[in-house]
């Protein structure tokens, strides 16, 4: 993930608009997520329809623990290849979770730091 705009006034709610661009395979990709189910805290889902791989991405959380205050976020992607992207969905499945897990450590790193 490279940058994440805006397309509609914050806060984030359902109609919310984001434009993204990233680095996927060598190749730089934008697309715009629609936010189609907020519940703050619990539970975010973004489709985008756009482009050869349409997709749709769920972020959960949940607390867990001895009431430290620790939260589980779960991530999902799903998505329907068309085109040339159905013939390397294996492929571009396998990159996908690489990239998925590195942004994720990243995530991580950053918020362990501003805590």
């Amino acid at each position: 993930m490279d940058s994440a705009a805006w397309q509609t006034p914050p806060p984030v709610a359902v109609g919310s608009r984001i434009a993204f661009t990233a680095r996927f395979l060598g190749r730089r990709l934008a697309y715009t997520y629609e936010v189609t189910a907020y519940e703050p805290g619990r539970r975010l889902v973004m489709r985008t329809a756009e482009g050869t791989f349409p997709m749709e991405t769920t972020y959960t959380w949940e607390s867990y623990g001895d009431g430290s205050g620790h939260t589980r976020m779960t991530l999902r992607n799903r998505g329907e290849p068309r085109g040339f992207a159905s013939l390397a969905a294996p492929a571009m499945t396998a990159a996908m979770r690489r990239a998925q897990n590195k942004d994720l450590v990243r995530l991580k790193s950053l918020l362990e730091r501003t805590a």
